[in-house]
């Protein structure tokens, strides 16, 4: 059982942690190898730290720990620009994927998303990762018809966007 609670700074080590496990294990064979093996925590946690330290940070930054206190996924909410709140991350330490984090987290994002006065959230998936996609959809949330693409080592990666009416 896990439970969540705002992130710290001192917990960036470990979300950097989960997050580029969670982009090389969910991403694999989607995003290039190339992209995937620059990546490192290291790097990940300079610029989450820069970022988590700035007064006027928008977002609101949430972890999932376990009973011991150690992180087990990480979650960020922000303002999207149509009014909306914007789930920009949920990631859950890859090993433990299906355990009931990413729910528990996601629970916690709309409860976040409603004390600020967001009546819905939006979220960007990558549209071959299938895994995230089943998950929003258990979730209640629905492609609303946008698309975009980002470039990746030179290869263009389509993202649909999901929204959810709280």
């Amino acid at each position: 059982m896990s439970t969540v609670r705002a992130m710290t700074e001192a917990d960036v080590e470990a979300v950097s942690e989960i997050r580029v496990n969670g982009w090389k294990a969910a991403y694999a064979g989607i995003v290039p190898q190339s992209y995937l093996d620059r990546m490192t925590v290291e790097a990940d946690a300079h610029r989450r730290r820069q970022y988590f330290t700035k007064p006027d940070k928008a977002t609101v930054d949430l972890v999932a720990v376990d009973a011991r206190g150690g992180v087990a996924g990480w979650a960020c909410l922000g303002p999207s620009p149509t009014a909306a709140g914007e789930l920009c991350a949920l990631y859950v330490q890859p090993s433990l994927i299906g355990s009931g984090i990413g729910r528990t987290l996601l629970h916690a994002v709309h409860a976040s998303a409603l004390a600020r006065g967001f009546g819905s959230v939006l979220l960007w998936v990558l549209t071959d990762n299938t895994r995230a996609r089943r998950f929003y959809e258990r979730a209640g949330y629905a492609a609303d018809g946008a698309v975009q693409a980002d470039d990746y080592d030179g290869v263009s990666i389509t993202e649909v966007r999901y929204r959810l009416t709280l």
